[in-house]
């Protein structure tokens, strides 16, 4: 039987207005990035995302959204490429969710599968505090570089 409770409506106003007090058009301090707390840093050919689940985040079973899911996961993709060789876009991504996220902080990490000149190939793991794997991801990603005019 699915318990239906309420979300702490304070703890989501705070969080969409301090989103919209801070956020800016750039890659990790856009508008959802701030609403959902996403903390960004880089290692070597690594992104790295950490964040706390907040009830706001949840489906209805009580356990994190695979779309706020699918959306950590390419956003750590998509950082690891712009970090390493400029914008570009998904072509296509498959996700796999292996457990419920039910409380407490969580880690996306992206890596290169391989790295091309316009095609790149990346995976993301989303794991728990104790290191248990929630989902991970697969993608492809075009390189949006644009090139000189012939001059």
């Amino acid at each position: 039987m699915i318990r239906k409770t309420r979300i702490d409506e304070n703890t989501a106003r705070a969080a969409f207005e301090q989103a919209l007090a801070t956020y800016e058009q750039d890659f990790g301090k856009f508008f959802l990035a701030r609403l959902f707390g996403l903390e960004l840093s880089y290692g070597i050919d690594e992104c790295r995302i950490d964040f706390e689940l907040k009830d706001f985040m949840f489906n209805p079973q009580g356990g994190l959204h695979g779309g706020v899911i699918a959306f950590v996961l390419d956003i750590s993709m998509g950082h690891l490429l712009h970090r390493t060789s400029g914008a570009g876009t998904t072509i296509e991504m498959k996700v796999q969710y292996l457990k419920a996220a039910r409380a407490g902080r969580l880690s996306c990490t992206a890596r290169f599968i391989r790295q091309g000149r316009s095609i790149s190939f990346l995976r993301s793991e989303l794991v728990d505090e104790q290191g248990e794997l929630i989902a991970y991801a697969t993608s492809t990603w075009k390189s949006l570089r644009t090139t000189a005019a012939p001059g």
